[in-house]
């Protein structure tokens, strides 16, 4: 049965908007994908989807695809995602999550387009009072990356409230893993997300993995994070679509978790546990804007969207990342 429209994916050739790309074309929804390519891999993209190479701040490019594509509803991927990046170089965070952002919420608004998925961070709650993090707890971002997602949140508040259009901000927390078939997988260069930084070193492409802090205010010193498997994430984005399509008068802002945290530690196990073959690990400093721990309460997502998790395992979340690096190893070869 074919959908009412289209949906516009914006980065949608990058790790989470391929996935996400993925999850809406099995769903059998028509989808088309806006990149510039900077971060992102045309090979990403399934050939199912339409793709337009170009940047979400060229509005009339944006205009275009809009009523070109009968465009419904438009999940925003794209944007810059470094965290210490972000303090050192943070015109660039305000300029691409920002600013950019700004803009192609302004083309949707024009485009009559209803409905708006913004991939938000875990980031937007800085230094967290309690753990688990509510979506109540307050957004004190201690990091530009933060402040710039927060900003667009913000923004997608106010023009719900203006204008006939209703959004879903989707606070991440850290997504890890591959696509299981293994169609798409987090494959840029210099990536610093730990889980593949630790593949990475397992398949040989690095020499060791660094642990940056170890005495942070936790079990084991090191810093604690709440891996989400990237397929369970992009079939979140499909549920949510599904919710505001449901409910045009409701927005909402879901955490987007398992409710339980690992520490870099207890990772590394696992990818010693999965490799057979430890690799090394050196202690460096922390890094600026990184708190001890984020751990989504997720009781929200559960609640408000049909979305049951299916990778909720630790150690199926480094396999399939690993088994995306060994297919990527293969192609370097």
């Amino acid at each position: 049965m074919s959908k009412a429209f289209s949906v516009l994916v914006t980065g949608g050739a990058g790790y989470i908007g391929s996935h996400s790309v993925l999850a809406l074309l099995d769903a059998g929804w028509d989808v088309v994908v806006l990149d510039n390519l900077v971060t992102g891999f045309s090979w990403a993209i399934d050939d199912r989807a339409s793709f337009v190479e170009g940047s979400v701040e060229d509005m009339a490019l944006t205009a275009r695809i809009i009523a070109d594509h009968n465009i419904g509803a438009i999940l925003h991927f794209a944007g810059s995602v470094v965290v210490p990046e972000s303090v050192t170089d943070p015109l660039k965070y305000y300029r691409n999550n920002t600013a950019a952002s700004r803009a192609l919420i302004e083309s949707a608004v024009v485009g009559g387009v209803r409905h708006f998925i913004f991939s938000s961070t875990a980031a937007t709650y800085g230094e967290p009072e309690a753990i688990p993090v509510q979506e109540s707890a307050p957004t004190v971002p201690i990091n530009p990356y933060g402040r710039s997602k927060l900003m667009t949140e913000q923004m997608l508040q106010d023009i719900s409230a203006a204008h006939p259009m209703n959004h879903a901000a989707l606070r991440y927390f850290n997504v890890a893993g591959a696509d299981p078939e293994g169609r798409s997988g987090q494959s840029t260069d210099g990536a610093t997300h730990l889980i593949k930084v630790a593949v990475e070193a397992a398949t040989g492409k690095r020499d060791h993995v660094a642990i940056f802090g170890t005495d942070f205010d936790t079990a084991d010193g090191t810093g604690v994070r709440d891996y989400i498997h990237v397929s369970d994430l992009a079939a979140a984005h499909v549920a949510a679509l599904d919710k505001l399509v449901e409910d045009p008068a409701r927005s909402y802002i879901l955490n987007c978790g398992y409710g339980r945290g690992f520490s870099v530690s207890e990772v590394l196990d696992a990818v010693d546990r999965i490799t057979n073959a430890p690799i090394e690990r050196r202690i460096e400093g922390r890094r600026a804007g990184d708190p001890a721990a984020l751990v989504a309460d997720n009781s929200a997502i559960l609640d408000t969207l049909r979305w049951t998790p299916q990778r909720d395992d630790i150690d199926l979340i480094v396999a399939d990342a690993m088994a995306w690096e060994r297919k990527l190893a293969e192609k370097r070869t």
